[in-house]
């Protein structure tokens, strides 16, 4: 579950950089430091899959889950979603700069087509938090998943990606205190 170390790593990283922007300035240095945010995208958020199983695995007495199978899947599917990730949206990026709401960015200079890697980590987040929810009575991972979903399909009538980012940071807190709750029942069971 300590992979959400650096996924939240990786979210802070790419504020940074969307915030202090605009004082760096267009350049090769602003570019590149761009360019680290996607790939930190294509190799942390995936590791959510992780998360998820661990998650799903405390909550549910299925032997093939908790065990070696289970891990070896969850690492499958990470995988499958980091290449995903990397293929479609990482290697061979080309970056352009861009100008919104009064920040200065490198974006992608086209479209690649559906976010398969935000597909599939989603669908595990959301899997998992039912089960946890169902299970353990645990219902705030399930809900930070949604209303993550629902603020990325949702247009907000601001001038600014904050909602976005503020859905982003309400997802972190909900995977954050699920790991909270977790280890604290670990450690009730083990006194």
């Amino acid at each position: 579950m300590n992979v959400l170390l650096l996924v939240t790593f990786g979210l802070v990283y790419d504020n940074l950089i969307l915030a202090f922007g605009s004082l760096i300035g267009e350049g090769s240095f602003l570019k590149t430091m761009n360019l680290l945010r996607f790939w930190f995208h294509a190799l942390f958020t995936p590791l959510l899959i992780i998360f998820s199983w661990a998650a799903a695995s405390e909550a549910i007495a299925i032997a093939w889950l908790k065990g070696r199978g289970g891990l070896l899947f969850a690492g499958f599917l990470t995988l499958s979603m980091v290449i995903s990730e990397l293929v479609q949206n990482t290697v061979g990026l080309e970056l352009e700069p861009d100008r919104s709401y009064g920040v200065l960015s490198y974006d992608s200079s086209g479209s690649h087509g559906p976010p398969i890697m935000i597909i599939g980590v989603t669908a595990a987040l959301l899997i998992a938090g039912i089960i946890l929810w169902k299970k353990r009575k645990w219902k705030w991972m399930a809900i930070g998943v949604i209303l993550m979903g629902i603020g990325s399909a949702v247009p907000f009538p601001l001038e600014s990606d904050a909602a976005t980012n503020g859905f982003e940071l309400i997802l972190l807190i909900s995977l954050w205190a699920t790991k909270a709750f977790l280890e604290n029942n670990q450690a009730v069971k083990k006194a």
